[in-house]
């Protein structure tokens, strides 16, 4: 028997751009991240959330003006092709099939680029396009949602779904660039705006006590949308996603454990059960909160920091709880997060705020008993008046929750 052993590195770079007014002919943002390609005409192909042109009227003449201004080193191939955003999109295999033909149609190689402005579904879907044409033309992410700007445009990750699963198809594809534009969460709705919101929380509580401080300190303003904190808010997550990214490993995510996805393996399912009615950075709330009460079951947190998660998600104006994670199969969904994730099942619980522990044993019957004290706490809270104060969780010497009291204003 002969053996012959392949070993090799690939390293990999891209810029996280912020700025504001990406297609102000001043702006050299994106006309300096295709300049940095070296070549002298790069060909790009414009992938766009049809909501983002609804929103901005004067969307499509800017990118117009843009590229003429730009044409030296730019060329737009076509005008924008527009998909609907959304989860729904990654459930239509027309959206990938149509990009596939629009880049054979006009010809774009591995030098070429596909430009894709939208929301995490839209970047997905433009991305596992982009990442399986001549398997591999380059893509720039134009994230345009608070989610997108702070944790899915700047992954590796590509995905859309499949046999009634999430991302079951699928790339680890770094991207080109990324070009964070504030000025497009200017035009989103505010349940879009407050979505992404939850994986700061997720990511601070995993990985940034201090992080986790400043949200709580701002939670009103960030329910509020106030720009300098939603700005703040925006890089700081980005950038610690990054890190883990970057730094952790495991970029590709070969082993089994998976930190960035904690409260994920419920999130997911609830996203499922609702056909996407519930957004992904509300249902990542909800997995937070889930996750959270079971650390805090088992003895990892204290009282104080499961109260100031529950606080800051719920001042934001996130629900922790929705019918779907009560008609949740914890056994089947543990399973299926186990098979995404390969090897053995596990789990990312928290460790006191700012830090973690990976876990390889879930109580379902203690789960499911976190899943049914949400939602008593929801109906607690609706049954109160506006202007009542927010509930303390109390517990016996047993650690399980007995009765709910009324505590200070923060």
């Amino acid at each position: 028997m002969k053996t012959l052993q392949q070993t090799f590195t690939v390293s990999y770079s891209f810029p996280v751009i912020f700025t504001r007014g990406a297609f102000h002919p001043d702006n050299d943002a994106l006309s300096g991240a295709l300049a940095a390609a070296g070549r002298k005409t790069n060909r790009t192909l414009v992938v766009m959330d049809a909501s983002i042109a609804d929103a901005d009227k004067n969307l499509l003449g800017k990118i117009e003006r843009y590229g003429q201004r730009h044409r030296d080193i730019l060329e737009f191939v076509d005008s924008p092709f527009f998909i609907r955003g959304g989860e729904v999109c990654k459930n239509e295999p027309a959206g990938v099939e149509k990009i596939h033909e629009l880049t054979n149609r006009y010809h774009l190689c591995r030098h070429s680029f596909v430009l894709a402005i939208g929301g995490g579904a839209v970047l997905d879907i433009a991305g596992y396009a982009a990442a399986t044409a001549h398997r591999g033309i380059r893509l720039i992410r134009m994230p345009t949602t608070t989610l997108s700007q702070n944790d899915a445009g700047v992954g590796v990750k590509t995905g859309i779904n499949a046999f009634g699963r999430k991302n079951y198809l699928g790339t680890f594809t770094p991207p080109y660039a990324v070009i964070n534009d504030f000025a497009f969460l200017d035009t989103l709705p505010e349940r879009d705006k407050r979505a992404g919101i939850a994986e700061a929380v997720k990511v601070a509580i995993i990985k940034d006590r201090a992080f986790f401080d400043d949200l709580y300190r701002n939670r009103h303003k960030l329910a509020a949308f106030d720009a300098d904190a939603m700005e703040r808010m925006i890089i700081r997550c980005a950038e610690l996603h990054m890190e883990h990214i970057g730094a952790s490993g495991d970029p590709f995510e070969c082993g089994s454990a998976r930190p960035l996805d904690f409260g994920h393996w419920s999130a997911h399912k609830i996203e499922e059960l609702t056909g996407g009615d519930v957004k992904h950075g509300e249902a990542v709330a909800m997995g937070i909160a889930l996750d959270s009460l079971y650390s805090f079951q088992i003895g990892n947190i204290s009282e104080i920091e499961l109260r100031r998660i529950f606080v800051t998600l719920e001042d934001i104006g996130f629900d922790l709880y929705h019918w779907a994670l009560g008609w949740l199969d914890i056994g089947r969904a543990l399973r299926e997060f186990q098979e995404h994730l390969g090897g053995d099942l596990t789990i990312t619980l928290l460790d006191g705020i700012g830090s973690r522990v990976e876990v390889h044993e879930i109580d379902t019957a203690l789960l499911r008993k976190c899943i049914d004290r949400l939602s008593t706490r929801k109906q607690d809270r609706r049954s109160k008046n506006d202007h009542a104060p927010e509930p303390e969780i109390r517990t016996g010497d047993s650690g399980h929750l007995l009765h709910r009291e009324p505590r200070p204003s923060p």
